[in-house]
């Protein structure tokens, strides 16, 4: 056998895929330098005989029992690999309680009790001399849907992104007091939810580092949500309000784009202070206060995860600010590992700093939990729709303190697409599917956790992850990746399982290169499609009528990632990209832009067919000569149009309301573009009061309460 072949036989092992197809149709086939660095990244010899050999130990010894084993509830069953002879088999519930009995191998696979609780319990089998213990997770095969998601009802909401909301008080960016205000507004204008950016924790020794799917930590928070003004003791203590500048907050609350440098320069010192008050008031008293007992039992809820969150902000804030080490690979070597004895003892010697970070993250999820907590009073049921991102940034805390779990010299991305013909490397640390099996799931198990936190629905990012995702070697072109398969059925069964303890809903983000079939599993287990207007056309350009969205979907015009309504019908987004010369031929700008002038022309024709714009008026936002033209009108027609769908839940951007014509973030740019940093261009208050929000509000719910078909 060849070398190449070789690699080709070892990949197909490790589920990498050695063809695919791109959105543009193009065939890629990885040579193989970048299937000798994804074999490698796996961490087996660069050889293929050795390779292969080393991997044939690894699903050897793979084959014992798992960390974790899933079993579906409807079919408790287990293929366990013993020995002959009989077996006794022990279990302890979750919940309390257990269960028992004998089992011989020879006789097939382990059935458990029929009945079995959904839940995490412990195996325990014994036969011989031989005793083998192992978890269990009994997960359903379907998410759980809210009584707002369920056959023949339809629901709307809004989204946002929290950073852009500006505000009266707001200290140069949106908070959790400005989210409250949001989604009380919500609940009383018939929203069922509030959708938001993911709301991970960056660096907070680095903030200028800002892309919230480019996180430190998807497990912690974004301290600079926090709103100092918020937290117990600001109020009371007047030497901690004067340290607030207030020429810099004025000067930070009238910039059109967010500077996260001077927004933490203004609340890192405020919260510093109130750290040092609640240090010397409270915790100074053992746990007798009401808020010392609260943070001891965050601390507690939180265990090593936030230790090790809290000691990685400590290091970080030191090494950053005094070496200008970015990255932990920067770091002496001996902290460089999470469980060595220096970063132990710098842990020690650094108490209270470690402790401070705890503070930020307990201030952080008090204050998100009376964001979310305000929607419901106010008649917002399904409460937050929160996002997690699809990785992690590889200088960060995640993969600091789980080094085993993410794959070394490999990035996340995507193949060429029409939004991106050069493919994207999206800088993202990928999961080691190995090594993830290995680990019983606990990251991913708590990442779901932590994200359906406060939270009535979760939106995955690219969730095709779960089945699959393209990896780019170290140095290569975007075009010069591979996609690696992920254990799919697991995966889903853990976010189904973890959908019905927590009782939130779960939207799959399944836009871009989607695999066959994948859409029809996640229907059949309870994950809502993502659907967006603009993407929504069949084979000849037309739009896809409302009557054939998929019910268990969301709607939506747009994305972060996608122009707004008036951007796109301006063409904003073509325009940046030929600023920046993002287009990489002539050829494939002037497709870009006869494309949009195709849309266009078809988008009004689709309002036509539903009675929302007549024919005669289009020449309005198309003129023969010039422009075109947008109106809120036409973004209402728009929306109209998109409310329609079968689709059980609908979004309204809050940038649409408002009228922007900026989207969030463009792909494929990251200096050249202000990417998560522009704010809206109104004040939240004046949005939520206007005309044109009372005007969408009343179409969403007079087109919303008719029953689905």
């Amino acid at each position: 056998m060849s070398g190449g072949e070789a690699f080709h036989a070892v990949a197909a092992r490790l589920g990498i895929e050695t063809r695919h197809i791109d959105a543009l149709g193009v065939i890629h086939e990885p040579d193989a330098e970048t299937l000798a660095a994804l074999v490698g990244a796996f961490g087996l010899p660069p050889e293929p005989d050795q390779a292969a050999a080393a991997l044939a130990e690894i699903q050897a010894a793979s084959l014992r029992l798992n960390p974790l084993r899933i079993v579906p509830a409807e079919a408790p069953v287990l293929d366990l690999p013993l020995a002959n002879g009989a077996t006794e088999w022990h279990l302890d519930l979750e919940q309390g309680g257990q269960a028992a009995g004998r089992w011989n191998p020879a006789d097939g696979k382990l059935h458990l009790p029929g009945d079995m609780p959904l839940g995490y319990h412990r195996l325990h089998l014994s036969g011989g001399t031989t005793t083998e213990t192992l978890d269990i997770a009994v997960a359903p095969p379907a998410c759980y849907l809210p009584p707002e998601l369920e056959p023949g009802v339809r629901s709307w909401g809004l989204t946002t992104q929290v950073y852009s909301l500006q505000s009266e008080r707001d200290w140069g960016m949106g908070d959790f007091t400005d989210l409250a205000a949001l989604t009380r507004a919500a609940g009383s204008f018939g929203a069922v939810t509030v959708g938001i950016n993911p709301l991970h924790a960056l660096f907070a020794s680095e903030p200028r580092h800002i892309s919230p799917y480019s996180p430190s930590s998807r497990v912690q928070l974004d301290y600079l949500y926090i709103d100092p003004s918020a937290v117990p003791g600001f109020a009371d203590d007047t030497s901690i309000r004067e340290l607030v500048p207030t020429a810099a907050l004025k000067a930070a609350r009238k910039g059109e784009l967010v500077d996260h440098a001077a927004v933490a320069a203004l609340k890192r010192p405020v919260l510093e202070a109130l750290y040092r008050r609640f240090r010397d008031a409270d915790l100074a008293a053992g746990t007798r206060t009401k808020a010392a007992k609260a943070f001891r039992r965050f601390q507690k809820a939180g265990g090593k995860p936030l230790t090790a969150f809290a000691t990685f902000e400590a290091l970080h804030e030191q090494f950053n600010g005094n070496h200008g080490q970015f990255s932990w690979l920067g770091w002496p070597e001996e902290l460089r590992d999470p469980r060595s004895r220096a970063v132990a003892d710098f842990a020690a010697a650094h108490r209270e700093r470690v402790e401070f970070f705890e503070f930020l993250q307990w201030q952080a999820d008090s204050q998100l939990g009376a964001a979310a907590e305000a929607g419901r009073a106010a008649g917002l049921s399904l409460g937050l729709y929160r996002d997690l991102a699809v990785g992690v940034n590889p200088q960060g805390a995640d993969a600091w303190a789980d080094q085993g779990i993410v794959v070394p010299r490999m990035a996340i991305g995507a193949p060429p697409d029409p939004l991106s013909r050069a493919g994207q490397d999206w800088g993202l640390a990928p999961v080691n599917p190995l090594a993830l099996r290995q680990r019983g799931f606990q990251p991913f198990i708590a990442a779901l956790r932590a994200n359906m936190r406060h939270a009535g629905v979760l939106r995955i990012d690219h969730v095709m992850s779960l089945q699959r995702l393209y990896w780019v070697p170290a140095g290569r072109s975007a075009v010069a990746g591979a996609y690696v398969n992920y254990p799919f059925a697991e995966l889903l069964r853990l976010v189904a399982l973890e959908s019905q303890r927590q009782r939130c809903a779960v939207i799959g983000e399944d836009l871009g290169t989607v695999p066959s079939g994948f859409r029809e599993t996640m229907q059949a287990a309870n994950v809502m499609s993502y659907r967006v207007v603009m993407f929504e056309r069949r084979l000849d350009g037309n739009f896809v009528p409302p009557a054939e969205y998929p019910p268990l979907a969301t709607a939506s015009a747009a994305t972060h990632d996608l122009a707004t309504l008036k951007g796109f019908w301006l063409g904003r987004d073509i325009a940046w990209r030929q600023r920046l010369a993002l287009y990489p031929d002539a050829a494939a700008e002037a497709a870009d832009i006869a494309d949009r002038h195709t849309a266009r022309w078809q988008l009004l024709e689709a309002l036509e067919r539903e009675a929302l714009l007549p024919r005669h008026r289009f020449a309005e936002f198309l003129p023969s000569a010039g422009e075109p033209v947008y109106t809120a009108e036409l973004g209402e027609a728009i929306l109209a149009y998109l409310v329609r769908s079968r689709a059980r839940l609908m979004l309204v951007q809050v940038e649409d309301v408002a009228g922007e014509v900026e989207q969030a973030n463009l792909p494929g740019t990251s200096d050249t573009h202000p990417n998560w940093r522009r704010r809206l261009s109104a004040k939240l208050d004046d949005i939520l009061q206007g005309p044109e929000m009372q005007r969408i509000a009343a179409l969403m719910n007079k087109e919303r309460g008719r029953a689905a078909s």
